[in-house]
């Protein structure tokens, strides 16, 4: 943009001329940190790498915002600051944020990022923008839309959603039809995309009184937190995670696939002062002007609310940073070296004691071989991209190769070197249960089914089976009963046969004669919530009618004991009395059977 300096005093250049500098700094620092890739200077992986520079962004637009809002008189009569061009600031501020999140797993910064999204809808920062006849703002402002309602996703503001959708199919019908851009296909396949995410999130509806869908919260709280007897042995904590997706059939939104969404939710907290509020909430009305109230910048200046000192020890410069979320890394689709890569900076960031967890929900990757040697790499894995490598010449020689882009068992062989819990949720996942335990370090693994009955494949594109029982054991028991919608008060009271069955599993746990490596996770909460919760669904699946066959249940390494545990009258009388609860007993067996 060119600013004419004729006409301004020398205090109003200043001012202009300060606003462009900071301003043409920040974009220099935000293109910085767009730079993912390996061979950039900015790593996804580890810590150390990229902090230093968000702390470096953070600080610019923090004066950037604070200038604008100090000089917003003179910037608009002599620089010609538009509205959008605020919006476009407080856009890329509450894309540091998402970013932050990802990063971090706090969901305060995912607050902060859905806070400034909310401001520009709020003070219609982009209504003008379809004056100024450029696309490229138009695409700015869908882009906005986009990233604002992944916040909203992640947030569970579903209302908001809803109506961000209806909005943005508004904004794409008026982009294209004014434009005619080469990228309408896109558009319209990034709003299809959504839409389908939604619809399958909502797998089961819990309606209220005047029936009205209400719309959960499956992170972690106080209140779902398993309870546990607590033992010496007990002395891991979840530190590191990796969740990867690439479910080719399977909907995702933003390169989150469903079962990634899940995930990630299942291993944060529910921020702390807002845990009791479950259910879905808009913004609070009458909230104080954005541009007159809101800053990044701390009271004491300099860095953001709430965003840590970058020396990691400090927050807010004055009490220790206590991490409330283990850190995770999402991967969608990554070739075998990016996964590598992250698993690597993983293992390398943990503390002692430190656990490091890798998530895995794709598409096995089958083997031909019909005299498997090598358990570690015979018997297949799981695809971890759609990228094909070139081998021709090695296929004229005749030789036979092995897939590039497949996490094989034995690509895990070297992270077993320290406490390592992996879930794999694939129709090749048994394929993982013969990983040894070369270095006597701990190591669980969780395996999803390998197959569904016929009747529930026609949604397997809404999400594994598997994942969701580990995410919300309700909303998975209610989905293979047939169950589409359930009253609150009918949900809240199901809901406390899971709790019993929770409190009833997590003391046979510790009690039953179980290999040693299961209580050293077990004392932290995330792990044990997903251990119980795997329990529930293998009892769950084992009284199933339809269930019937061991590639229909899971398994887990080292097994878990049945008399003790997975078939404990307790236990399959809890999930009983749920399934007669709701109604649905008949899809399970009778007693005569069970005997």
């Amino acid at each position: 943009m060119v600013v004419k300096m004729a006409g301004m005093d020398d205090h109003e250049r200043k001012i202009v001329i300060e606003f462009c500098h900071l301003l043409e700094k920040s974009k220099q620092l935000f293109n910085g940190l767009r730079c993912f890739t390996f061979s950039s200077d900015l790593p996804q992986y580890g810590h150390k790498q990229w902090q230093a520079y968000f702390g470096r962004t953070f600080d610019i637009y923090t004066k950037l915002w604070k200038f604008q809002q100090q000089h917003r008189q003179i910037l608009d009569t002599k620089y010609g600051l538009k509205r959008w061009q605020i919006g476009e600031i407080a856009s890329k501020i509450g894309q540091l944020y998402y970013h932050y999140y990802l990063r971090t797993s706090e969901t305060n910064y995912l607050n902060e990022a859905y806070s400034f999204y909310a401001a520009i809808r709020g003070r219609a920062y982009y209504s003008r923008a379809a004056k100024e006849d450029r696309s490229d703002l138009m695409v700015k402002k869908l882009r906005y839309y986009a990233r604002f309602i992944v916040v909203c996703l992640l947030l569970k503001k579903m209302k908001l959603v809803r109506d961000l959708v209806m909005e943005l199919d508004k904004q794409i019908v008026d982009y294209t039809s004014t434009y005619e851009p080469d990228d309408q296909l896109e558009w319209s396949l990034v709003l299809d995309e959504i839409k389908s995410f939604i619809k399958a999130d909502g797998i089961v509806s819990v309606l209220h009184a005047d029936s009205n869908t209400i719309v959960l919260s499956h992170r972690l709280s106080p209140l779902t937190t398993p309870p546990v007897e607590k033992s010496t042995q007990m002395n891991l904590s979840l530190q590191e995670i990796l969740i990867v997706g690439n479910c080719n059939d399977q909907v995702k939104f933003s390169e989150l696939t469903m079962d990634m969404f899940r995930m990630l939710q299942t291993l944060e907290r529910e921020p702390q002062d807002e845990f009791n509020h479950i259910y879905d909430a808009s913004p609070a009305p009458g909230r104080i002007p954005f541009e007159k109230s809101y800053s990044i910048a701390s009271a004491k200046g300099g860095v953001p609310v709430g965003y840590p000192v970058v020396s990691g020890c400090q927050e807010n410069g004055d009490r220790p940073l206590k991490r409330e979320n283990p850190h995770k890394y999402l991967l969608y689709k990554p070739t075998f070296s990016q996964i590598m890569v992250f698993l690597a900076s993983g293992f390398k960031e943990l503390p002692a004691n430190g656990a490091l967890l890798l998530y895995i929900s794709a598409d096995g990757c089958f083997s031909t071989s019909k005299h498997p040697g090598d358990l570690g790499y015979d018997l297949g894995g799981v695809v971890t991209s759609s990228k094909k490598e070139t081998v021709d010449h090695a296929n004229k020689k005749g030789l036979h190769l092995k897939e590039m882009h497949c996490l094989y068992p034995g690509d895990l062989y070297p992270f077993t070197r320290k406490p390592f819990f992996v879930i794999v949720d694939s129709d090749n996942s048994f394929v993982f249960q013969n990983i040894p335990r070369y270095f006597t370090q701990p190591l669980v693994i969780l395996m999803s089914p390998q197959d569904i009955p016929p009747t529930f494949q026609d949604q397997h594109h809404n999400g594994s089976l598997f994942t969701l029982f580990l995410h919300s054991p309700l909303t998975a028991f209610c989905f293979i009963c047939n169950i589409l919608s359930v009253p609150i008060h009918h949900w809240e009271r199901c809901q406390s046969f899971i709790d019993r069955f929770v409190t009833e599993a997590s003391r046979l746990f510790a009690r039953s004669r179980i290999d040693p490596v299961y209580l050293q996770f077990f004392g932290d909460d995330f792990l044990r919530l997903l251990l119980l919760r795997y329990i529930f669904c293998d009892v769950v699946l084992h009284l199933h009618r339809a269930f019937k066959g061991r590639q229909l249940r899971p398994r887990c390494q080292p097994a878990l004991p049945d008399a003790d545990l997975l078939e404990h009258p307790a236990l399959h009388h809890l999930v009983l009395d749920l399934a007669s609860h709701l109604e649905v007993r008949s899809h399970f067996i009778d007693s005569a059977e069970m005997d």
